[in-house]
């Protein structure tokens, strides 16, 4: 074997074990702790919290990866004094009918509520300032 080739053999299987450790370490990662201010939907309540006002509701599962980089967004947004939507989120894994409802397919979904009627759905990891936006566009 030429010398090319054992060293591109080399860097595809060092870079295949480092791609291993990191989804490992990735999946091991704790969620961030929820803001007390972060309202919890179930099935039950959910239709009262989202009638009233503007309401961000998160729509995730403990075991997406990208629900757990969002999870200190949304925790710095509860927080906010300035931010004006109320922040809530629903675990699709223990309420599946009203992920259904909506038509959730992806996690993380946010679905912006004004009044209890849809205004706007975002997919995906998402900057804080790229909510705020969102929200400052319904108010």
């Amino acid at each position: 074997m030429s010398t090319g080739l054992i060293i591109a053999i080399t860097i595809v299987a060092l870079f295949a074990v480092y791609m291993i450790y990191s989804f490992r370490r990735m999946k091991n990662m704790s969620a961030v702790p929820e803001s007390e201010k972060i309202i919890t939907l179930t099935d039950k309540n959910f239709q009262n919290q989202i009638k009233k006002g503007l309401v961000m509701v998160d729509f995730w599962a403990e075991w997406c990866m990208p629900c757990k980089v969002m999870g200190p967004v949304l925790n710095e947004l509860a927080e906010s004094s300035d931010f004006q939507a109320v922040v809530a989120k629903l675990n699709v894994d223990h309420y599946q009918s009203v992920s259904q409802q909506f038509g959730v397919r992806g996690i993380p979904t946010i679905i912006l509520f004004k009044n209890g009627k849809e205004v706007d759905r975002i997919v995906g990891i998402k900057p804080k300032d790229f909510l705020i936006k969102q929200v400052n566009k319904h108010l």
